[in-house]
């Protein structure tokens, strides 16, 4: 399939949601990706389903992959609603001012499905396992043509009919050393041949994905380390899919999923890579988070370079990548921080001490060592002498 060409990177969907939160859509040098932000966790849902509603309109025949978990429950409860109700008066209503065509139908069925990742190994008819989650959520709940999706399927890879996962790994531990050692018993050259396999399914999984013209639509969620997909921390950005171990972060993440710590730091995962996500330049990406526990990771993501410690860095490459946040979740972003403190009336106890913290970091000074210079000298500082109106000294 030839890769398809996407409209200009102007969604009216974000031009509308950047007009009701009154901000700049990037604010230059110190964030690296576009951000928008809504006030809370349903209205990030809504807010990314009608921008995919636009995206599917604008873009038939063309690759999706949409994140699993607790991440995207608004957006599958608003794209779900959306599509069901199209021809109501209130759908409508919501789509028009949202600014999307509500006479275009999107062809869902036209658009090739691709799943992130997967944990290895799992019964995949667990309904903990993503291939369950994707083929409920997804498959069936936004009518995707299973025939056109590519899917991760851990019972089937390696395995034929007379064999399952559980008499392969029967601890549920992969040893990746049997990647380049020699199998010292029978069920060792088993898992050996099966690793192999699973190894030649990530191979062939991502030209498959190169083939269809990369990924179109790409929206994840963004892990405790900062990972997307399962890019842990670390990741090479021209990596592509592969079977890997995660860290510590994600596997306490995933425990209560899977069962426990002591499950979770036993499985590895088959994910996309960084590469993958960003092959084709002209790919629409979107990050969504919420909540201010995940605000230090969404500060780095958008204002560092690009690193290998910061996964999500790789999205500066892609013209059509955006983050859509919460307030909470934007509570460490420099700019967006400042906006909000210079709209308030008057700045909270917290507030105010924050700046003081962060002036004396900046400063390298004990707080009592602080002068009014030194507030005049930060632009922080000097908000909290005006909103004070005295001269404030901690």
């Amino acid at each position: 399939m030839k890769t398809q060409k996407q409209h200009p990177v102007n969604s009216v969907v974000e031009q509308t949601a950047l007009k009701e939160s009154d901000m700049q859509l990037i604010y230059r040098p110190t964030e690296k990706i576009k951000t928008i932000i809504v006030d809370n966790f349903p209205s990030l849902g809504k807010l990314v389903a009608l921008r995919f509603i636009e995206w599917a309109q604008q873009n038939p025949g063309w690759t999706v992959s949409l994140p699993t978990g607790k991440t995207p429950e608004h957006f599958i409860k608003w794209v779900s609603y959306l599509l069901q109700n199209w021809k109501t008066k209130k759908v409508k209503t919501i789509l028009e001012q949202a600014g999307v065509d509500p006479s275009i139908f999107p062809d869902m069925k036209s658009l090739h499905f691709i799943q992130i990742d997967e944990f290895y190994p799992i019964n995949s008819t667990q309904h903990n396992s993503f291939f369950y989650y994707v083929n409920k959520l997804y498959l069936k709940g936004f009518g995707f043509d299973a025939s056109k999706a590519l899917l991760i399927n851990p019972n089937k890879i390696g395995l034929d009919e007379n064999h399952h996962l559980d008499e392969i790994w029967p601890d549920h531990k992969v040893d990746l050393s049997l990647r380049t050692r020699y199998a010292q018993n029978l069920l060792e050259e088993k898992q050996k041949k099966v690793l192999e396999s699973v190894d030649q399914f990530c191979t062939d999984y991502e030209k498959k994905i190169q083939s269809l013209g990369g990924i179109g639509f790409f929206l994840g969620g963004i892990g405790p380390d900062g990972h997307i997909g399962f890019n842990v921390r670390g990741s090479d950005h021209f990596s592509t899919t592969r079977l890997t171990p995660t860290n510590y972060e994600t596997q306490a993440a995933a425990a209560s999923d899977l069962g426990g710590i002591e499950v979770s730091k036993n499985r590895l995962v088959i994910t996309i890579g960084l590469q993958t996500i960003v092959s084709n330049p002209k790919s629409t990406a979107i990050i969504i988070a919420a909540g201010e526990a995940k605000a230090q990771v969404i500060k780095d993501a958008i204002q560092s370079d690009l690193s290998n410690q910061v996964p999500a860095s790789v999205l500066q490459k892609l013209e059509n990548s955006c983050f859509y946040i919460t307030k909470g979740a934007a509570k460490l972003l420099n700019e967006r921080r400042y906006y909000y403190l210079s709209k308030a009336n008057q700045l909270s106890k917290q507030d105010s001490l924050q700046i003081i913290s962060d002036l004396a970091i900046e400063k390298n000074k004990k707080l009592s060592e602080l002068e009014r210079a030194d507030f005049k000298e930060f632009r922080s500082g000097e908000l909290l002498l005006k909103k004070s109106k005295k001269d404030y000294k901690p």
